[in-house]
C-alpha cells in the first residue's frame, strides 16, 4: 500500500538538497577563483634587474614553458655564499631527466614548479667546479677545492650551493666527467641500495645506456655482484665496456621470456607489466622502481608512472617486491661515490660536450631519446696567462687557504673552450 511521505519531512529533504547544491556551487566557483588568480599572478625573477654595481654572471634562465628555444643565456646576479654555503666556479654541468620535463611544464608539474610561469627559472642540477670563497660555518672546504654536487640552477657561471651537498672531486677525473655524477649517479646508487643490493647477487639493468644506467651497471659491479644490461644494438659494446657481465639487445630478445632469474631488477624503463618483471624474479627478489625511460614527454609516460604506483601496491601481496623511492641529495653518498670514482670503479660515461650557449641544442638532443650517458655542459675556465691553475696554485695566487671569505675573486682572464 503506498503511503504519503509526510509534509515536513518532504520539506526538510528537499531544502537539504537544495543546500548541498548551493554549497558544491561556491566550493567550484571558489576552487575556479583561486586557480584564476594563482595562474594570471604566477611570476618569476625574470624581471630583476642586477643591483647597481653588483657583480653580473651568465646563467641558462627559461622564463616560459616551451620547447628547449626558451633557454637563454641571461647576466644575473653573482649570489652571494649564506654561512653555511660554498661559492663555486662552476666548470661543467649536466642534464638530467627532470630539466627537460621542467622545462615543457606539463600540467601534473604545474602546481608545484608554476602555473602559468615556472617559478623558479635556473635550469640543471648536477655540476663541477672550484671553491672560489666560503661561509663562516664552512670548515670541510676551502677556496681553490675542486668539488662536485648537486644543485638547482647549475648551469651558470658560478652557484652557492650547502655544503652538505658537495663533495671533494677525485684527481683522476675530469670537471665533464664529475659534473656528469650528481643526480644520476644518487639516484642509481640509492636505487640499487633500496632493493638491498650485496655481493653474489644476480642483478639486472633495464635500461643500461641512460644517463642513470650507465652508473647503475657500474655501481652494482662495484658491489660484486653478476650484472645483466638491458639495451639496444647499438649500446651493447658500451654496456660490456662499463662492466656488464652479461647484455641483452631489447631489439631481439625480452628479456621477460628469457629463463634466467634475478634477485634485483633495477628498472629505469618500466615498460613491461607486474606479472612480467614478478617471472624473472627469484622467491624474495626485489624490483626497483626507478624511471619511466627516456627524457622528454613521449606517449605512455603517464600509464607508466601509474604503473609504478600500483606495482608497488600489489607486489605487497607477494613475494617478490616492487620499489620505489625518491633520490636524496647528501653528502654521505656523494662522498661515497667520490671514492668509487677515486677507485676507479666508476667512470662516469659522457657521449657529448656542449657550451653554454648550446644548451638548447644539448636539450634538444636529449629529448630525441637516444642519448647515451650523460650530455655535459663546459663552462668558461679561469685561466693565468701559462695555463689553468691547479688547486694548489689557485690558493697561493689568492692567498685564501687559510682564511674564510665571501669574497669574488679575480684573476687574469677566462676562456670558453
Amino acid at each position: 500500500m503506498w503511503h504519503a511521505v509526510p509534509g515536513p519531512v518532504l520539506t526538510w529533504s528537499m531544502k537539504w538538497k537544495r543546500t548541498l547544491k548551493r554549497s558544491a556551487l561556491v566550493v567550484v566557483f571558489l576552487l575556479l577563483s583561486w586557480f584564476q588568480f594563482a595562474y594570471w599572478s604566477s611570476t618569476n625573477d625574470c624581471q630583476q634587474s642586477v643591483v647597481p654595481g653588483g657583480e653580473r654572471m651568465k646563467a641558462i634562465k627559461f622564463c616560459e614553458y616551451g620547447s628547449p628555444d626558451v633557454l637563454t643565456v641571461q647576466e644575473i646576479q653573482k649570489p652571494v655564499p649564506k654561512d653555511n654555503e660554498l661559492l663555486v666556479r662552476v666548470r661543467a654541468a649536466s642534464l638530467n631527466f627532470i630539466d627537460a620535463g621542467l622545462v615543457r611544464g606539463p600540467s601534473v608539474l604545474r602546481f608545484m614548479s608554476g602555473l602559468r610561469k615556472p617559478k623558479f627559472t635556473g635550469f640543471g642540477r648536477d655540476f663541477a667546479g672550484v671553491v672560489e670563497a666560503t661561509g663562516k660555518d664552512v670548515n670541510e672546504f676551502k677556496p681553490g677545492d675542486e668539488v662536485f654536487g648537486v644543485k638547482w640552477g647549475a648551469l651558470a657561471e658560478y652557484v652557492c650551493v650547502r655544503k652538505d651537498r658537495v663533495a671533494l672531486k677525485p684527481a683522476n677525473i675530469t670537471f665533464e666527467q664529475a659534473g656528469a655524477v650528481g643526480l644520476a649517479g644518487l639516484t642509481a646508487l640509492q636505487g640499487l641500495r633500496t632493493g638491498k643490493i650485496h655481493a653474489g647477487q644476480k642483478v639486472l639493468i633495464n635500461g643500461a645506456s641512460g644517463g642513470v644506467g650507465t652508473f647503475a651497471v657500474q655501481i652494482a659491479k662495484a658491489f660484486d655482484t653478476e650484472v645483466t644490461a638491458v639495451c639496444s644494438t647499438r649500446n651493447l659494446e658500451m654496456a660490456q665496456t662499463l662492466g656488464a657481465d652479461h647484455v641483452i639487445d631489447y631489439t631481439k630478445e625480452d628479456f621477460t621470456k628469457l629463463k634466467e632469474r634475478y634477485d634485483l631488477v633495477f628498472d629505469n624503463v618500466n615498460n613491461h607489466s607486474f606479472s612480467e618483471r614478478r617471472h624473472v624474479l627469484n622467491p624474495g627478489g626485489v624490483c626497483v622502481l626507478a624511471g619511466i625511460g627516456s627524457a622528454g614527454l613521449h606517449k605512455g609516460q603517464l600509464a607508466r608512472i601509474a604503473g609504478n604506483f600500483t606495482a608497488a601496491w600489489r607486489s605487497r601481496f607477494v613475494e617478490q617486491k616492487f620499489k620505489s623511492y625518491v633520490t636524496a641529495s647528501n653528502q654521505a653518498d656523494l662522498k661515497f661515490l667520490s671514492d668509487l670514482l677515486a677507485q676507479g670503479k666508476v667512470t662516469p660515461f659522457v657521449e657529448k660536450t656542449y657550451s653554454l650557449d648550446q644548451t638548447a641544442d644539448a636539450l634538444r638532443y636529449f629529448e630525441e631519446g637516444h642519448a647515451r650517458g650523460k650530455l655535459v655542459i663546459k663552462i668558461a675556465a679561469v685561466v693565468t696567462g701559462v695555463g689553468e691553475l691547479t688547486s694548489d696554485q689557485y690558493v697561493r695566487a689568492t692567498g685564501l687557504g687559510a682564511t674564510k671569505t665571501t669574497r669574488s675573486i679575480g684573476l687574469t682572464r677566462e676562456v670558453n673552450h
